[in-house]
């Protein structure tokens, strides 16, 4: 997450679905070839900067990389409407209405834990033939209803602190799944995702209605036809010791639809930072069809 570019990427916002957006631009770096764009989509109570690290490698070398802030996530609007918008569907008609303004006609797909559904979703969907490649960061058709549970009794009640750091150390436990971290790094993951509430506490920078998307839309994440459905290359980057997606879930991967290339990296939880070498040349050389 603090990987160093050549060249900064833009802070930019667009009215998708009639919500304003927010997204990081990063374009190809100079003298570099033109190998297309990434759409790098974050996971449930995070925001578009947990992408930073790859979209610094894949910039690099030389794709453009596009990372969103879900609505109700970090810059993007909060839903007024929180009961029928908070849901994989509306997300990803503001996929297809960001890419749209974009002007993007071919892109590929990088999506953490919920990022990866919503790429499930618009693969066999409203973006059907226009995702090139897939790759679900330990996501898939089918989750663990524990490890769902677990995420819904943290993220729908977000904790306050009294400063910042202590907001931090809050992000080094509840994100310890992630692996390894450099001390910058866990600074910057906190800084991007921090919000100051009225009292002057701080709290993590997402709208905690995105949770009824688990009592309004039950079922949500279970996608096993859209799985099956999906005729382009799937990358599968699973946490070795991930609660959410479990190996047999994983093994089922193989074998269905598109059959996935499943790949666990150890010392990860729920989910791998996308962050450190091994995983980051994994994503590049799956995008290049290696």
């Amino acid at each position: 997450m603090n990987a160093v570019a050549t060249h900064a990427p833009q802070s930019r916002y667009l009215t998708c679905e009639g919500r304003e957006i927010h997204f990081m631009d990063w374009a190809p770096a100079p003298g570099t070839p033109d190998h297309g764009t990434v759409i790098a989509w974050h996971g449930l109570a995070r925001t578009g900067r947990d992408m930073d690290a790859l979209a610094a490698h894949l910039s690099a070398l030389g794709y453009r990389v596009i990372c969103p802030d879900t609505i109700g996530r970090g810059l993007s609007q909060w839903s007024p409407e929180p009961k029928t918008e908070y849901c994989l569907a509306f997300y990803a008609k503001l996929a297809r209405s960001l890419v749209n303004q974009l002007g993007l006609e071919r892109f590929h797909w990088v999506g953490t834990s919920m990022g990866g559904a919503i790429g499930m979703v618009c693969a066999d969907g409203l973006l059907r033939g226009r995702i090139q490649r897939l790759v679900l960061n330990d996501n898939g058709p089918q989750l663990a209803e524990a490890a769902i549970q677990r995420i819904r009794s943290y993220a729908g009640n977000p904790a306050s602190f009294a400063t910042v750091g202590e907001l931090e150390r809050y992000f080094r436990t509840v994100y310890k799944p992630y692996g390894h971290l450099t001390d910058a790094q866990w600074t910057l993951l906190t800084e991007s995702s921090v919000r100051r509430l009225p009292d002057g506490r701080v709290t993590p920078h997402y709208d905690p209605a995105m949770v009824m998307q688990f009592t309004e839309h039950p079922g949500d994440y279970d996608r096993w036809p859209e799985y099956d459905r999906i005729d382009v290359p799937v990358l599968c980057l699973r946490g070795a010791e991930s609660d959410l997606l479990l190996a047999d879930t994983a093994e089922q991967m193989r074998d269905r639809g598109p059959r996935a290339l499943v790949v666990t990296i150890a010392g990860c939880g729920h989910a791998p930072a996308l962050n450190v070498p091994e995983q980051l040349q994994l994503v590049s050389r799956f995008l290049a069809g290696q």
